[in-house]
């Protein structure tokens, strides 16, 4: 076995590799005829939670916990080949029509179920701290995510919302709902701790429910709810940002928050200046929601995980050398 494959075996984002060849391939090969966001959907299956699991932590002591801990990190990949094949089975096979679909659904549906039980567990030994309530209450919008996403490919009809709205609503759930609390409580175990903290993770539980609630019953309240996550995310970035600038981090980990950030900032300043190019341009907003995505799912979302892989792996080696 040659070097780089030694090289490229021990690496700390290697549980993602696997996945990460196969999102390639359903985003840029045309014989995987896919929807957005279908394969966005599949770009968390298969690259964020296995990056996700690796920034958990588990009292050894604690039985349960670690149980499910390792039954998530053997079960993650063969659930996200599930998902991919329950949406090629409506999508290629043509069984759109049928209930196979959504049976296939049940094992992403289940798996994300260990990540909320994960989740709770890990708010109820807490002991009131921001810090894990924010990371549980992540772990716990992956399973409503896979709710949506069961309700999607069962193409069933909720109260006033249709399939694309549950596609929508899974990956909301996904992303911004579920990782954004997990990258502030993320933070929050390396920052020093402030007043306004647990004000933030309070509202970066609330915001995801507003929105959702609001995609379905109330505009109004999903742009309230949007307001105060926007906000919140302003507050995660432009401190992580400065704490970067003013502390020596490992370098990797640097290097990827940053780009996280500005990822962020980015999506804001394109929103910002949408009517001025809408109008030069002749554009849509069907020809932003690519950019938006791109931006957000594999700037802020990828680079921020990464990003904090890298640093949990460098306290952890630093906490080593401490105790030795």
């Amino acid at each position: 076995m040659n070097s780089s494959l030694k090289q490229l075996m021990k690496s700390l984002l290697a549980p993602a590799f696997p996945g990460g060849i196969i999102t390639f391939l359903i985003f840029y090969f045309d014989y995987f005829q896919f929807e957005l966001v279908e394969q966005f959907l599949l770009f968390a299956a298969f690259v964020i939670v296995p990056l996700v699991i690796l920034l958990l932590n588990y009292d050894d002591k604690n039985k349960h916990q670690q149980m499910v801990y390792t039954a998530m990190k053997w079960l993650q990949y063969p659930a996200a080949l599930l998902t991919l094949t329950s949406i090629m089975s409506s999508k290629m096979w043509g069984f759109a029509s049928t209930a196979i679909p959504g049976v296939l659904s049940l094992g992403w549906l289940l798996f994300t179920l260990l990540l909320g039980i994960y989740g709770l567990n890990t708010i109820m030994i807490s002991r009131g701290k921001a810090t894990e309530i924010a990371i549980g209450a992540g772990l716990v919008y992956f399973f409503i995510g896979g709710i949506w996403f069961t309700l999607y490919q069962y193409q069933l009809n909720l109260f006033q919302a249709n399939p694309a709205t549950h596609a929508l609503s899974s990956l909301h759930f996904h992303f911004s709902s579920a990782i954004v609390p997990i990258f502030i409580g993320a933070l929050g175990r390396i920052m020093t701790k402030k007043s306004w903290y647990p004000w933030v993770v309070a509202i970066d539980i609330i915001g995801p429910i507003l929105i959702a609630i609001g995609m379905i019953f109330s505009k109004p309240v999903e742009y309230i709810g949007v307001t105060l996550f926007a906000c919140n995310i302003v507050v995660y970035t432009a401190y992580l940002f400065a704490y970067l600038r003013k502390n020596s981090l490992d370098k990797k980990a640097t290097f990827f928050l940053g780009l996280s950030c500005l990822a962020f900032y980015t999506v804001v300043v394109i929103s910002i200046f949408y009517p001025l190019l809408r109008n030069m341009y002749t554009l849509t907003i069907l020809d932003f929601i690519p950019i938006y995505g791109s931006l957000h799912a594999f700037g802020f979302v990828l680079c921020g995980v990464i990003g904090w892989v890298y640093m949990v792996d460098s306290l952890r080696k630093n906490a080593l050398s401490t105790d030795s």
